[in-house]
C-alpha cells in the first residue's frame, strides 16, 4: 500500500525562515511555492491531502481528483475551496483560526496611528525636502490627531474584531460594533450599520468575504462616513470598492485610508488603489497584518495538527 501523498501547492505564502513541523505519520511529501491553474490538475492528481493557502480548489478540479480525502487550508478563509463539492464527496476540509490575534489587531492600531498622525506624509515631506527650506526646529503641513479620545467602529464580530477592540479600548479608543448591514434589528451591544459609519471615527473591518458582504462599503456607505474617519482594511479586498474609495480620498469624503488586502492579490497597476498609491492619506501593505512570526508558527503547527487529527479519524477545526 502506497503512503499518503500529501502536497503543498503555494508554500511560499509560509515565509522561508518559519520551521514547518513534520507530520507525525509516514507520508511522501510534495511542495511547491506557488502553482498556477495550468499547473494545478498534474500537480495533485494523485494527492490523499492538499494543503492550500490562496490557490482556488473548485468542483471542476475536485472531480477529477479520486483519491483526494483531505484540504487542510492554511488560513482562515475557506472561499477558495468549493466547500459544496467537498461535503457532498466526503472530502474533509479544515482550517485554521485564531492564529493572528495579535498580529492583526497591532497592525490596524499601527495603521489608525501613522494615518492619524501623518506619519508617512511628514516622512515624504522630508524626503522632498520641505523641513530643509524652513527655518523652524519643527513644521506642520499636515493635523495631527490623537487616537486616544477617539471612537472605532469595528464591522464583524468574530475573534479578530473583538481582540481589535479589546487593543482599541487599551490605547483610549472607544468601540462600537455595527450590525449587519440590512438587518431588521439590532443584537445586544451591537449598533446599527449606518449609525456606526456616521458616528466612529474610524472603521475597521473584520468580517468574512460572502455574496452579502461584497462591495459592503461603495460611494454610498462611504459618504456617510464623517469627513475626518479613517477606514482601515485587513479583513478581505472585496468587501470595499476600491474605486468608490480612491474618489472619497482624492475628494475629501473621508480623510485616509489604510489597506492591507486587494480585490486581486497581488494588486497591479490597473488598481485604483495602486494607481494612486502616492496620495498623502493612503497606506498600503501587500496582504501582510497576520503575518507576525508568532502568528505564523501557530498557523503553522495548528495546520499540522488538524492534518495530524484528521490521519488519526479525529474531528478537529472541520469545515467539512
Amino acid at each position: 500500500m502506497s503512503l499518503p501523498q500529501v502536497v503543498f501547492v503555494d508554500h511560499a505564502t509560509i515565509p522561508p525562515h518559519i520551521h514547518f513541523p513534520e507530520l507525525p505519520f509516514e507520508h511522501q511529501w510534495v511542495s511547491y511555492d506557488e502553482t498556477s491553474p495550468a499547473q494545478l490538475l498534474e500537480r495533485v492528481r494523485d494527492a490523499d491531502i492538499i494543503i492550500t493557502n490562496k490557490v482556488v480548489l473548485n468542483a471542476e478540479l475536485l472531480s477529477q481528483l479520486p483519491r483526494l480525502r483531505l484540504i487542510a487550508v492554511a488560513a482562515t478563509g475557506v472561499n477558495n475551496v468549493d466547500i459544496e463539492y467537498c461535503r457532498a464527496h466526503d472530502i474533509a476540509v479544515t482550517n485554521v483560526q485564531g492564529y493572528a490575534t495579535r498580529s492583526v489587531p497591532e497592525h490596524v492600531i499601527g495603521m489608525i496611528f501613522a494615518l492619524r498622525r501623518h506619519l508617512m506624509a511628514y516622512h515624504h515631506d522630508i524626503a522632498r525636502g520641505e523641513w530643509q527650506q524652513r527655518r523652524q526646529f519643527c513644521f506642520f503641513t499636515h493635523p495631527i490627531g490623537d487616537v486616544a479620545g477617539s471612537t472605532l467602529g469595528i464591522i464583524g464580530h468574530g475573534t479578530l474584531g473583538q481582540a481589535t477592540a479589546e487593543l482599541a479600548r487599551a490605547v483610549g479608543m472607544q468601540v462600537i460594533f455595527a450590525e449587519r448591514k440590512g438587518a431588521s434589528g439590532c443584537r445586544e451591544g451591537f449598533l446599527p450599520f449606518e449609525t456606526v459609519l456616521g458616528q466612529a471615527d474610524v472603521i475597521s473591518l473584520h468580517c468574512p468575504l460572502t455574496e452579502e458582504t461584497r462591495y459592503l462599503l461603495g460611494a454610498d456607505e462611504l459618504s456617510m462616513m464623517k469627513a475626518n474617519a479613517i477606514l482601515i482594511n485587513t479583513g478581505r479586498g472585496g468587501l470595499v470598492d476600491e474605486a468608490a474609495l480612491v474618489d472619497a480620498l482624492l475628494s475629501g469624503a473621508i480623510a485616509a485610508a489604510g489597506v492591507d488586502v486587494f480585490t486581486q492579490e497581488p494588486a497591479d497597476q490597473h488598481n485604483p488603489l495602486l494607481a494612486n498609491i502616492d496620495l498623502p492619506n493612503l497606506l498600503l501593505t501587500p496582504h501582510i497584518a497576520w503575518g507576525s512570526d508568532s502568528a505564523i508558527l501557530q498557523l503553522v503547527q495548528r495546520l499540522v495538527d488538524n492534518i495530524a487529527a484528521f490521519h488519526q479519524g479525529k474531528q478537529q477545526n472541520r469545515v467539512v
